[in-house]
């Protein structure tokens, strides 16, 4: 199974969106996985309240710090992987991506776990 597939399934087993992201890649993190369940608990439904950022991307963000930091921001590589998700799911921010307001749902959160996994493989 590959590691977008994987994320999914751990969505649809208890994870959020963000846990599901972050322990697809446990096994090359220098965290344990109940370290990565605890950092990403409260990015779930944007934040908690589908106002903020999709924890999906939070996730991709997170380990994107984790696998590149070298004592300096990495503000240009988070840059590109926001706009690289934004452009492949619609938006960035939950309650868009789930057309809370529209009724339109831009990106499932099932395409958002994948898209993001996809997005920060081609990025690291």
């Amino acid at each position: 199974m590959d590691r977008r597939e994987k994320a999914v399934e751990l969505k649809h087993n208890g994870h959020n969106c963000c846990q599901a992201v972050l322990c697809a890649f446990a096994e090359e993190l220098p965290l344990a996985e109940e370290d990565l369940n605890r950092i990403g608990a409260a990015y779930g439904v944007g934040m908690g309240c589908m106002e903020a950022t999709c924890g999906a991307l939070c996730a991709a963000e997170i380990i994107l710090g984790i696998e590149k930091y070298e004592g300096r921001p990495i503000l240009r590589d988070a840059a590109a992987l926001h706009k690289a998700f934004t452009e492949k799911c619609g938006a960035s921010i939950c309650k868009d991506l789930k057309g809370r307001d529209t009724g339109v749902a831009l990106c499932e959160c099932d395409d958002c776990v994948r898209n993001a996994v996809s997005i920060l493989e081609e990025q690291t």
